[in-house]
């Protein structure tokens, strides 16, 4: 980095240091997880950990117990993969499944990234847990840490040609983009040190990698399933007479916050011109190197790049990155985007069917009236063809031939296997984060209680006549915001024990953020709230108007189109 790259508001942070220290993200974690006398690891080990795509957590429902009896915390690890697009195959699915069952607790996430997260790994099992993975052709290398994470692309099915075409894109953008050290292969795939291993030129990351996470999406109109406005970086296919013409290019969104400090926000992506289909490595490299260069460095909850761009200005960024590419961006072209959630059911496509499943906030599991797990698995020792992990936490089994479509069919009926139509609008149009117990921050439950509250929540929709009307409701149990609250048109985020902070009115298509309504309310309080709004809103909406347009057009909350006026 140039010195008049480099821009800092003080020293470096804490987190800054053991990166640069780390030997490129080995740390001590070969010692730390051979090390008997915890089953955990030191604080800042874990720093690194994350770029090998682990968090250390602890259950939080038995911390007090513990403590009580002078034990350490329940110490445990979950596993997040890399999966570009959120595509595996059926081996890869019941290799998840296996894993998940000797060394996880039972279950497997579909988290909001497209991808599988596994919990309850003991320190033990890690290494055995990234083998099994990588024994299925999967890794999770840089599925956390301050590097680019989790490549999303639209997994919807209805345009299948461009959809093969643009995952491949987003699976070579992510492996362009992977760190070059060789530290994640030493130490948990037993490759052998060379001569000079430990002094890989990372030319992209550079020493210290990144100032924060960074994420990027790909979104096929007019499908925003993957909430392209809330990307550091995203890519809008252009599609003209059926075929890519390349994309539109977005870049400084970002969802997550501090509660009490407004120099805190959720932002959304602006468009900043049109790059061609064989350029986007080279855009996505460019702009990484720019957050590289100008990111905050000093205080982590300012570093993320949508607070960059604020800082410097769309037109500093347009003009940096074109130095840096050689050649400028096109104009924005025309698209348009029509919903930000998935097609239920079966689909067809260009001869093979589709079959999205609804998945609860994406937890796989068997419980005693729904064998979710148990169907999937029987499922996927049969299916031929892709399974798909959306946005929205579903699954697609897709590219079903036609003639593998009634065994298929036959499993999931056995099994009671549903694409959620039963169930009412505002459940099928639901995300939640993990929260509560593993997440260590996690201010309230988020999973566990966001589909109880949807049961009463769904009384007042029965009563107003809306139980068909689609509403984007999320809810987090903290403000970083894993489940993109910040673009629900209900959302909640956690500020306590059975206390929220109550949003509302974001878009339908996720080009607009909604406004904090509520402050710190339970469970009376928002079901209070609701009530007369959804009653209101069933009588005098708009034809066609979703339930976000209508709480700002008649000024229950003020529009917000950029995260600069989200505390306004």
């Amino acid at each position: 980095m140039s010195d008049k790259q480099v821009t800092q508001d003080g020293p470096p942070s804490e987190t800054e240091l053991i990166k640069k220290d780390s030997r490129r993200l080995r740390g001590s974690l070969t010692e730390d997880f051979t090390n008997p006398l915890s089953a955990g690891i030191p604080e800042a080990q874990t720093k690194l950990l994350k770029f090998h795509g682990s968090y250390m957590q602890d259950d939080r429902d038995v911390r007090n117990e513990r403590k009580q009896q002078k034990l350490e915390p329940a110490y445990q690890f979950m596993i997040r993969v890399r999966l570009a697009g959120g595509v595996a195959d059926p081996h890869q699915w019941l290799k998840m499944d296996e894993i998940a069952h000797k060394y996880g607790n039972g279950t497997l996430k579909l988290t909001t990234r497209q991808t599988f997260q596994m919990h309850g790994i003991l320190k033990w099992n890690m290494k055995k847990t990234i083998q099994a993975i990588d024994s299925a052709l999967m890794d999770t290398i840089a599925a956390c840490g301050d590097v680019n994470r989790n490549v999303m692309s639209t997994s919807n099915p209805y345009q299948s040609d461009i959809h093969k075409e643009v995952h491949g894109l987003s699976k070579k953008l992510s492996d362009h983009l992977l760190p070059k050290t060789r530290a994640y292969h030493e130490i948990w795939l037993d490759e052998e040190k060379v001569a000079g291993s430990g002094e890989e030129e990372e030319t992209m990351y550079g020493p210290v990698y990144l100032p924060r996470k960074f994420k990027i999406g790909v979104a096929v109109p007019p499908s925003n399933d993957v909430d392209i406005f809330s990307q550091d970086l995203g890519f809008i296919a252009i599609i003209e007479n059926g075929e890519l013409q390349g994309f539109n290019v977005t870049a400084g969104g970002g969802m997550g916050m501090t509660h009490g400090d407004e120099n805190t926000y959720p932002q959304l992506a602006r468009v900043i011109g049109f790059s061609p289909a064989d350029k986007i490595h080279d855009v996505a490299e460019k702009i990484l190197t720019i957050q590289r260069d100008y990111g905050n460095r000093s205080e982590r909850k300012y570093a993320r790049f949508k607070y960059t761009i604020d800082r410097y200005g769309v037109d500093w960024l347009k003009q940096e990155l074109n130095t840096r590419l050689g050649w400028e961006l096109g104009e924005e072209r025309p698209y348009h985007f029509d919903n930000s959630g998935d097609r239920y059911g079966w689909t067809e496509g260009d001869g093979k069917w589709h079959l999205t499943l609804y998945v609860e906030h994406g937890r796989v599991k068997d419980t005693e009236d729904y064998p979710l797990m148990s169907g999937l698995r029987e499922i996927a020792k049969i299916h031929k063809g892709e399974f798909r992990l959306t946005a929205n936490q579903n699954l697609i089994i897709a590219n079903v031939a036609k003639s593998n479509k009634a065994k298929i069919n036959r499993l999931v009926k056995m099994y009671g296997l549903t694409d959620g139509k039963a169930n009412s609008a505002l459940r099928r149009n639901s995300l939640a984060c993990v929260a509560m117990p593993t997440c260590a921050l996690a201010m309230a439950e988020a999973e566990r209680y966001l589909p109880t509250l949807i049961d009463k929540i769904e009384d007042q929709l029965e009563e107003a006549g809306l139980r068909d009307q689609e509403i984007l409701i999320r809810m987090t149990g903290c403000p970083n915001s894993c489940a993109r609250p910040a673009l629900g048109e209900i959302a909640f985020i956690g500020k306590g024990p059975g206390k929220y902070n109550m949003y509302l009115g974001a878009s339908f298509t996720g080009d607009r953020l909604n406004k904090l309504y509520r402050e710190n309310i339970g469970e009376q309080e928002i079901l209070d709230t609701l009530k007369p709004l959804l009653k209101e809103y069933a009588t005098r909406r708009q034809p066609g108007e979703h339930f976000g347009d209508y709480v700002v057009r008649t000024g229950h909350v003020a529009e917000v189109t950029s995260g600069l006026n989200f505390h306004a």
